[in-house]
Formats: C-alpha cells, structure tokens, sequence
C-alpha cells in the first residue's frame, strides 16, 4: 500500500478506543498495539520524525519501531468498548499471532501475566516472567514469593508490557469482581476487606459459590469474553427475579452496568498518542481542562456534627455534579486527621473517577496520613495538604522547607520529580508541569479550598439546625 493509501485509510479512522494491526506486504503481521483514539494514536505513528531523539512520552520510536514503519503495507483496526477492553484484546492478539516487533520494543524488560492461583479462594496476582518457572514435581508454574514462599497456579493471562496498567486495569476489574489478594487465610486486619475490594471468603461474608463466580468473571474479562459474560449475567438476572429473589438480582443488575460502563480514566491517561506528552486542553491560568482535581475539607464543632466535603474541579471550573459529602461515623472527639481518613476511605470504596491530584484541607499530619492511606490502598495519587494560616491567603509554597511561613503546601513524596538527564537518576528540584501549574495559580488553589470549606460547613450548619428543631 502506498504511503499515500496509508494516510486516506488513517483519516477515516475513529476516535475511540481499540486494537491496531500494522502488516507488511505479504500480509504478515508486524505489530499489534492498543489505543485510547484508534484515529490519534495510528496517525502519530506517521506524523513524527524519524530522526533520533530520547524515548519516552513526546519522544520518539525506539530503533526497531523506526525499521517496522517502512514495512507498513496496511493497517487493521478493531474497535472497543473501553480501553480496558483494548488492553486485554492486544494481549491476547500478540500472544496469538507473536508479531515480531512487539518482542523486539519490549526493551529487554521482562513482560507480566495476570496469574489465578489454585487455592480454596483463588487470588488474582501480576507476576513478571522472571518470577514463574516450572515446578519439578507438579509440572505447574510456580511464582517464587519471597524466599522459598509460593502459591500453585491455576491459569495465566498475558503477555503484558505494562506492569502499570496492569494494575490499573486489575484495580478497575476488582471495583467488579473483588477477589481476596493476601497471603494470610484470614480478614483480621484486612484493610481491603474494610473498603469493600475484599468480599471476605475467609469471614463467611460470601459463599464459596458467590466467590467462584467472581473469579469466573474475572477470567472471562481477560480472555475477551465481556459480551459473553454480560449475556450471561443478564439470563441468571432473569432466573433471580422470576423467582423474587431480587437482592441477588440486583446486584448482578449492578455489575452488569458497571461492566458496560467501564470506568478506565486512569488507563486513558496512560495510553496518550505518541505525538503528545498529555492530550489534555489548555485554560487560562494554566491548569489543564480535563485535569480531575478533589478537594476535601473537615467540619465540626469538638467532634459534634462532624462532616467532610469533597468538590471536584475540572482543570479551572468546578464540577459540582461530582461533589460528595459525608457525616462522619466511626471518629468520636476532635479528631480531624482521623476524620479525614474516614472520607478518603469512604471515598476510594466507591467506583468514581479518579483524581490527578488531591488537596487536603489540614497540615503535615493530614498530608502523612493522606500518603500512608493511598500507599495502603495501592494508588500513586499527588497529594498536597493545605495549611489554612491566619487569613486563609496562601502563601509561597515551598515543596522542599523553608521557612515556617512559607510551608503554607506540602507536597506529598509521591508527587514524581523530574529525572536530570545524564545524572544517574538524581532528582531535579521540579514538579510535573501540569502540577506546577495548578499550585502556582495561588488564586485557583484558594478557589478551590475555599469552595470546599465552603461546602463542608454548609452541611455541617444543616446538621446543628436539625438538632436543634428536633
């Protein structure tokens, strides 16, 4: 196909997730690759360079990718439902079809596998290739944990290039089907089985029966199979209502939605085309349109009618359709941090979008707190805490000290500092433009914490007029 036939066929193609197939002349497959926009991805392969330059995000192909573009005769796509869905179908596709330029971009890292062990509550596990190995006795695999430690494995699903989105996708899929992911037989202590991400087999909280259907479903995703799935939730749906048990139909109606209403943000920001470091819109002030920001605040009188709040700012503006609010019930007494933890808690067991960046009303005990909980929860969020002051003017923020008036934010630790070219990986004293951005605007920050102190006592008044009418 000729250079020119390849760019008419990339200008029909549509701006939605999918599969694209690049093949040479004889038909051979030359590469597989997945996409948030089959249109911007495809084309950007074509749009760039050639010249050498650093890889990464904005940087250009490695060497081999560079070679395989001058073989592309045709280009095949397959259009998805989420870019779940894609990541799960290139998986599949290279693991069928083996196209030599996807071994040969994997930059000698290992590739991952999504591994169901073999117990009686099988758990859901990412292991690099270099971690499985055959077992002698069994002939099965076995994922070397720790020392001398391991688990029988039932079924593997992969190759995968990204460990990353492989546990974002997995986190997307357990909001779904949780699965139990400890080592220890037991929910004492189980933070995941307090948020919801655990059913909790150990603690009789699901029968066996319900478990295993989880882990069926599980399955069925990563082999592709969500259609199949859906059809079948949907006819055992059927089966519950005739026969009036409507709990159990409801909660298999709840999946069935979640499944076709698949929530993959964080994937999409880490599947953006090669021709863009973010595909995000810029707006005045600097901070970009689709930027998820959450902000909380606590509000209570001595611990008494204690309330939190969450708003939501799209880049600049707020997106009061996305706030939440929360009364607070399990603190007793002036505890705030405590408080805080509550909402973050609540919050991350419920299936909303995620956020790029958290502001936490509160000083260094909310920001240690905030980055333990996340850490806890498997999530790499920035988080920054806000110190009121005297006026509630924010001051210079000063990531790394200063002096006592200027420590107005704190930044988390998991906020990634830029890497200094040539230095060994020695962090420069820089944060992500598109965070720097947002906490330099000392008017949008004061914006958006005021908006949700605004919004945390406006709810907590509503619960001391309650009171005091009853």
């Amino acid at each position: 196909m000729k250079v020119s036939a390849i760019k008419n066929k990339i200008s029909k193609l549509v701006q939605t997730p999918g599969v694209y197939i690049f093949k040479n002349k004889n038909g051979d497959i030359l590469y597989i690759g997945k996409a948030t926009n089959l249109s911007s991805r495809v084309s950007s392969y074509f749009a760039l360079s050639p010249s050498p330059s650093p890889k990464g995000r904005g940087g250009i192909f490695s060497r081999p990718i560079k070679a395989m573009i001058h073989e592309v005769a045709d280009i095949k796509t397959l259009e998805m439902d989420s870019v779940l869905e894609a990541l799960i179908l290139e998986s599949n596709l290279i693991k069928k079809y083996q196209p030599k330029y996807n071994a040969m971009g994997k930059d000698d890292k290992s590739f991952s596998y999504f591994v169901i062990t073999k117990e009686r509550f099988p758990r859901v596990m990412i292991l690099r290739e270099t971690e499985l190995f055959p077992h002698p006795a069994s002939g099965h695999p076995l994922p070397k944990l720790g020392e001398g430690v391991g688990v029988m494995v039932g079924k593997t699903f992969g190759p995968y290039a990204s460990k990353k989105q492989m546990k974002i996708a997995l986190k997307i899929i357990r909001k779904i089907f949780p699965f139990h992911s400890n080592k220890q037989q037991t929910e004492k202590g189980c933070l995941d089985f307090q948020i919801g991400s655990c059913p909790g087999p150990y603690a009789g909280a699901i029968t066996s029966e319900d478990y295993k259907k989880n882990i069926r479903g599980i399955i069925m995703i990563l082999e592709g199979k969500k259609k199949n799935l859906v059809k079948k939730m949907e006819k055992e749906m059927k089966g519950f209502s005739k026969t009036h048990e409507y709990e159990k139909a409801g909660e298999l109606r709840n999946k069935i939605f979640a499944l076709k209403h698949i929530q993959d943000v964080a994937l999409i920001s880490e599947n953006q085309p090669l021709s863009q470091p973010l595909s995000l819109s810029k707006e005045r002030g600097g901070a970009e349109k689709s930027f998820r920001i959450e902000a909380y605040d606590i509000s209570n009188i001595s611990g008494q009618y204690a309330v939190g709040s969450m708003v939501v700012f799209s880049g600049t503006e707020p997106d009061k359709s996305q706030y939440r609010k929360f009364k607070i019930k399990t603190i007793k007494g002036a505890d705030d941090v405590g408080m805080m933890r509550e909402v973050l808690l609540r919050r991350f067991k419920n299936d909303w979008s995620q956020p790029d960046l958290i502001f936490l009303d509160g000083g260094k005990g909310h920001l240690n707190m905030g980055e333990k909980l996340l850490l806890e929860l498997g999530m790499k969020i920035p988080v920054v805490a806000v110190a009121k002051g005297p006026t509630r003017k924010i001051s210079n923020f000063s990531p790394y000290g200063g002096s006592p008036e200027e420590r107005q934010f704190l930044i988390s630790n998991q906020i990634p500092r830029l890497q200094k070219p040539g230095t060994g990986g020695q962090a420069m004293s820089k944060i992500p433009k598109e965070i720097l951005n947002i906490i330099q605007n000392k008017n949008l920050v004061k914006r958006i914490m005021d908006e949700a102190h605004r919004f945390a006592i406006g709810y907590h008044k509503k619960l001391r007029r309650r009171n005091m009418l009853a």
